[in-house]
C-alpha cells in the first residue's frame, strides 16, 4: 500500500540567497517534506521497520539546510534526491522550501520554492 510520511514547519537558520549579505547573516527558512512511500505490512502491526523514521528524514533535511547554496530550488533538488537515495522504499519526494522576510524591496511574509522528484521507473 502506497502512502505518504509528511513533515510540516521544519524550521532553520541557514545561509541561502544570492546576495552576499544572506550569506553571511542567514535568515529563518521553514521546510514541508512529503515522502511518498510503500508501506510495508509490518507498518499496519506497529512496527517500525515497515515505514520511515521521521528522525532520518530530518536528518537528511538538515544536512542539507546547513550547506549554503544560492537558490533555494538547488537545496530542495539536493534534499529530494538524497531522500530517494536513503529510503528503497521512497517512490517520490516533495520539498517546499520557504525563506522569511525575502529581499524583495516589498512587504513579503515569505517565499517559497516547491521541488518534486520521483525514482525513474
Amino acid at each position: 500500500m502506497t502512502g505518504k510520511v509528511v513533515l510540516e514547519g521544519l524550521e532553520f537558520h541557514a545561509y541561502h540567497g544570492v546576495y552576499p549579505h544572506e550569506r553571511s547573516s542567514g535568515n529563518k527558512f521553514e521546510v514541508d517534506i512529503a515522502v511518498e512511500i510503500e508501506f510495508d505490512a509490518s507498518a499496519f502491526r506497529d512496527e517500525l521497520t515497515g515505514t520511515l523514521n521521521y528522525e532520518d528524514i530530518y536528518a537528511i533535511v538538515e544536512e542539507q539546510m546547513a550547506k549554503p547554496s544560492k537558490l533555494l530550488e538547488t537545496v530542495g533538488y539536493a534534499i529530494a534526491g538524497r531522500t530517494l537515495e536513503a529510503f528503497p522504499s521512497a517512490q517520490a519526494v516533495e520539498v517546499k522550501i520557504s525563506k522569511f522576510n525575502p529581499p524583495i524591496g516589498g512587504v513579503c511574509k515569505k517565499a517559497s520554492v516547491v521541488v518534486n522528484r520521483a525514482k525513474a521507473s
